[in-house]
């Protein structure tokens, strides 16, 4: 009875323990996931669909959002408490042949120090 205790508990935290895909609404995830660095501006088209879920991500872990979004565009630590992960909406300066003229427009979301999301931006201001 004592071993059957152990693995169930142990099954219950290898279960919610690991990051599973986050809901995006209609958010079209494999144009996401190809529009590296907002290149193709094809992030654009779900700005307004990003725009009304995003606090549905508050709460989320860092693993979580890169299986949805993938790998992060650029990666900030700011301190040993927080640290910013970013995605673009419009083409950055490490597209190919593209020089802004202004920030481009990004996501960013805030990571506390337990890597969960503590607050999501869509701006071109940067931390």
């Amino acid at each position: 009875m004592k071993y059957l205790s152990i693995t169930a508990f142990l099954l219950i935290m290898i279960g919610t323990s690991c990051s599973s895909k986050l809901d995006t609404g209609a958010i079209n995830i494999e144009n996401w996931k190809g529009d590296r660095y907002g290149c193709k501006g094809l992030r654009l088209q779900d700005l307004e669909e990003f725009e009304k879920i995003k606090n549905t991500f508050l709460g989320a872990d860092n693993q979580a959002l890169i299986k949805t979004f993938g790998r992060p565009d650029r990666v900030e630590l700011v301190d040993k408490s927080q640290s910013f992960f970013f995605y673009y909406f419009e083409p950055s300066e490490n597209c190919d042949g593209v020089k802004p003229e202004k920030e481009p427009l990004k996501v960013l979301f805030r990571m506390n120090a337990i890597s969960k999301v503590s607050e999501v931006t869509v701006t071109t201001l940067n931390p």
